[in-house]
């Protein structure tokens, strides 16, 4: 929801608010990746990540106050655009992989790159949201220091996470190659209307270019798509930097990417015109929560230390 404060010094400032249920998150054992996503919103500070600003909660809910970007989701854009530009995609790539590199520096796998997940901001930068599949403590590229949770978006998955054999980082290169080639072409390189077949496609159909991407794109999405984890770009000890030597990105500088030195291509129209209208339409209200929770379930649902205020966070349970 578009929210502001009702009190304090500043009640003009607009803000995205994130809203929990706590008897959902504890039905589908979302727990520990709603600790993981507030965690991540709070302590892991990059320009081309997405951070908190407060939190609080009630008995029932979980509310998380964002950064509102009003520029819309890459989703939206790429949808209207239908694709993009090789410089612009060019940019967007390098950012993305950016915020993913220190994610990857922190021992966290993000899990569900795709367009709705990244945000446009007023300059026409993008910051990825949305951290509820991420998981901390993997510092492994394949099975060896990973995890073997089933989770995703069904465009984005990598081979493994769908052979269920266990996968680390490399599923965030995997996705950063899907969505590249959608940003270029229009479509994730190996999609299909019926979920299965593209699943098949995943894992055993050859890749297929537009005739307009050009060599060096082709080199590395060849990298990135590449079905072997270990031989996958981005998989060895460099991780992130292997990737940004490519051909593909040659003329960047890192650093001048990194502190958005580099003016994008597009630049987003004012604020409030850029969200699909089947989400502005909605009512702005918070539901009412008629169920209580349950001993065992208030107990699994103890948030301790929740409740935060960017200028002075507070580490204590709040029942506001």
């Amino acid at each position: 929801m578009l929210v502001r404060r009702k009190d304090g010094a500043d009640t003009t400032t607009l803000y995205a608010m994130k809203v929990l249920k706590k008897q959902e998150l504890v039905k589908r054992n979302q727990i520990l990746h709603t600790q993981t996503e507030r965690a991540i919103l709070q302590h892991v500070d990059h320009p081309f990540l997405m951070h908190i600003q407060f939190a609080f909660q009630t008995p029932d809910k979980l509310y998380m106050v964002l950064e509102f970007m009003g520029r819309g989701e890459l989703f939206y854009w790429l949808k209207k655009d239908k694709r993009f530009s090789i410089t612009r995609t060019r940019l967007y790539c390098a950012e993305i992989l950016l915020g993913l590199q220190c994610l990857h520096s922190k021992d966290i796998i993000y899990r569900d790159l795709k367009p709705e997940n990244i945000l446009v901001d007023p300059q026409g930068h993008l910051r990825l949201t949305d951290f509820g599949l991420s998981k901390d403590n993997i510092w492994g590229a394949g099975i060896v220091g990973g995890t073997k949770t089933f989770c995703g978006t069904p465009e984005y998955l990598a081979p493994e996470i769908l052979e269920n054999k266990g996968h680390g980082k490399a599923v965030d290169w995997w996705s950063l190659g899907t969505l590249t080639y959608e940003m270029m072409g229009g479509l994730p390189p190996f999609y299909d209307q019926n979920m299965q077949a593209m699943y098949e496609k995943i894992l055993r159909a050859p890749l297929r270019f537009h005739s307009h991407f050009p060599e060096n794109a082709k080199e590395m999405l060849k990298g990135l798509l590449q079905r072997k984890v270990e031989q996958r770009l981005g998989s060895g000890r460099g991780d992130a930097e292997e990737i940004k030597v490519m051909a593909f990105f040659d003329g960047l500088d890192w650093d001048m990417v990194l502190s958005k030195g580099y003016d994008p291509e597009f630049q987003p129209p004012n604020a409030g015109l850029n969200f699909d209208k089947e989400f502005t339409d909605l009512k702005p209200e918070d539901s009412v929560v008629t169920t209580n929770l349950s001993t065992s379930e208030q107990t699994k649902a103890n948030f301790e230390g929740f409740t935060y205020t960017e200028d002075a966070p507070v580490s204590r349970q709040d029942s506001t």
